[in-house]
C-alpha cells in the first residue's frame, strides 16, 4: 500500500522538506508482521504548528459560557494554542492566581489533541500592581516563585512556554500609567537584559526539565540579535526564538519574511513566527512608530481588506513553510471580538461569521497541505508505504490501531497494532 498526499502546487515547492516518506512495518503486539490487511491512514495533526491564541475560548472551558461553534471553528484550522499568563490579570490580588480558569484551557484544548502555550512568565507589561512598591530582593523572589508556580504547576498540560518577552526594550520601559517605574523594569535595570534571561529560564527548568522554552520580542532589529549572542554566549539554554509579526500597517512581503527566518535562523535554533497579525480593514498609518498609539473607536473590516488579508495570509504561511528554520506560526486573532487594539486582524467576524481568510487557511493547512483519510492493503511482510507531510498519523487496521509520528525525509519504523 502506499498513500500519498497531493504534490505540492506548482510554486510552492520550496516546501519540499516538510514531507514525509516512511516505510511503516505493521506488526502485532509480539511483533510479528501483519501482511495483506486493509489498512486506514489519516493525518491528524502537522509537525509545522499552525497556531492561534486560545483567549476565546476560556468562558467555554469553563462552562461559562457556550461558544461551540467558535471552539470548532478554531479546531478546524489550528493545532497549536496559546493561552494567556499575563500577570496582572492572571494574579491581579497577591496569592489568589486564576489558576483554575487558565487549567480549564489547558485542559480543554489538550483533550482535543492540541498543543498549548503558555505566554508570557517574565514580562514588564500587564504586571501586577502590589509589587511595584517592593524592595528589590523582595520582587526577585516573588519572580522566582510566580514562574516555579506556573511552569510546575502545569507540567503535563503546558510544556511551553513564552519565558520571557521583549526583553530588548525591558530595562528602558517607563511608561506606567501611575507614573511609577514597574517593578521588572526596576529588576531588569539591576540584573541587565541576559541576567533576567538567566533568572527566567534557570526557574522554568528547574520547575520542570522537560520544558520548551522561548524568548520572544517585537523588536527584530540587530539589538535583539546581539541579546541572543550574549544569552548563548553565557550558556543560557533556549529552545527557540520567538519574532512577532504584527503587520497592522502592511504585509511584510516574502523577502522580508525569509530574511527573518534566516537572521533568526543563524542561531541554531527553530525560529517561531509567535504573533502574527494582518488586518482585514484600512490599514494603520504608516507614521505610527508604536502600534499602541493608534487604537480608533471603530475600526471596520472592509470587503476589499478582507480579500487583502486572504491573499496576505496565505502568502504569509507559504512563505514561511518554505523556511527550514521554521517551527511554528501563530495567528494573533481567531475572531474580531475583543481583538488586539480592536484592530480587525481576525479570520472571523465579532459575530462569528467566517471572513475569506478562513476559507484560504483552511483549503491550505487542511487542504493542500494534508494527507486525508486513505485506504489500502499492507503487503506480503506488513509494509505500508506512507507520503505526506510530516506530522502525527493514524494507521487502523483489522480493528486495530497505533499513532504515529511521521518526520521530514525518509525513514522506516515498526508500528505495533493494538485493539
Amino acid at each position: 500500500m502506499t498513500s500519498r498526499a497531493a504534490a505540492p502546487a506548482a510554486g510552492d515547492t520550496r516546501i519540499a522538506h516538510r514531507l514525509a516518506d516512511a516505510e511503516l512495518v505493521l506488526v502485532d503486539e509480539h511483533g510479528e508482521p501483519l501482511p495483506h490487511l486493509e489498512v486506514e491512514v489519516s493525518q491528524r495533526q502537522h509537525a509545522l504548528e499552525f497556531g492561534c491564541i486560545g483567549f476565546d475560548l476560556l468562558d467555554h472551558a469553563q462552562g461559562i459560557r457556550d461558544r461551540s461553534a467558535l471552539g470548532d471553528d478554531w479546531l478546524a484550522l489550528f493545532d497549536t494554542a496559546t493561552l494567556p499568563f499575563y500577570w496582572g490579570d492572571f494574579e491581579p490580588e497577591r496569592g489568589a492566581p486564576a489558576t483554575e480558569r487558565l487549567r480549564a484551557g489547558a485542559e480543554w484544548f489538550v483533550d482535543r489533541g492540541v498543543r498549548v502555550k503558555g505566554h508570557p512568565l517574565v514580562w514588564h507589561t500587564v504586571m501586577v500592581p502590589w509589587l511595584d512598591e517592593a524592595p528589590l530582593a523582595e520582587v526577585e523572589a516573588v519572580l522566582r516563585a510566580r514562574i516555579r508556580r506556573e511552569v510546575a504547576g502545569f507540567a503535563g498540560l503546558i510544556d511551553t512556554w513564552d519565558v520571557i518577552n521583549e526583553v530588548v526594550i525591558m530595562p528602558e520601559f517607563d511608561n506606567e500609567p501611575s507614573g511609577r517605574m514597574n517593578a521588572i523594569t526596576r529588576l531588569a535595570r539591576e540584573l541587565g537584559r541576559v541576567g533576567m534571561v538567566r533568572l527566567a529560564v534557570e526557574e522554568a527548568r528547574a520547575a520542570n526539565p522537560a520544558v520548551r522554552l522561548l524568548i520572544n520580542d517585537f523588536d527584530l532589529s540587530v539589538r535583539y540579535e546581539r541579546l541572543l549572542d550574549d544569552v548563548l554566549e553565557a550558556g543560557i539554554q533556549l529552545d527557540a526564538i520567538g519574532v512577532q509579526t504584527h503587520m497592522h500597517q502592511g504585509f511584510r512581503g516574502e523577502q522580508q519574511l525569509a530574511e527573518l527566518a534566516e537572521r533568526f535562523g543563524r542561531f541554531g535554533l527553530p525560529v517561531h513566527f509567535t504573533e502574527t497579525s494582518l488586518v482585514s480593514g484600512d490599514l494603520m498609518p504608516a507614521e505610527i512608530v508604536d502600534l499602541n498609539d493608534f487604537q480608533p473607536e471603530h475600526w471596520p473590516s472592509t470587503a476589499e481588506g478582507e480579500q487583502r488579508q486572504a491573499d496576505e495570509l496565505e502568502r504569509h504561511y507559504r512563505a514561511l513553510a518554505a523556511q527550514p528554520a521554521v517551527e511554528s506560526i501563530t495567528d494573533w486573532g481567531l475572531t474580531d471580538e475583543g481583538a488586539w487594539l480592536g484592530a480587525p486582524i481576525g479570520v472571523l467576524h465579532a459575530d462569528g461569521s467566517r471572513k475569506p481568510a478562513f476559507d484560504r487557511v483552511q483549503g491550505l493547512v487542511r487542504g493542500e497541505w494534508w494527507l486525508a483519510p486513505t485506504r489500502g492493503r499492507s503487503d506480503g511482510e506488513g509494509r505500508v508505504r506512507v507520503h505526506g507531510f510530516a506530522g502525527q498519523y493514524a494507521i487502523t487496521a483489522a480493528g486495530c490501531s497505533a499513532e504515529v509520528a511521521l518526520t521530514a525525509g525518509s525513514s522506516s519504523s515498526r508500528v505495533t497494532l493494538l485493539p
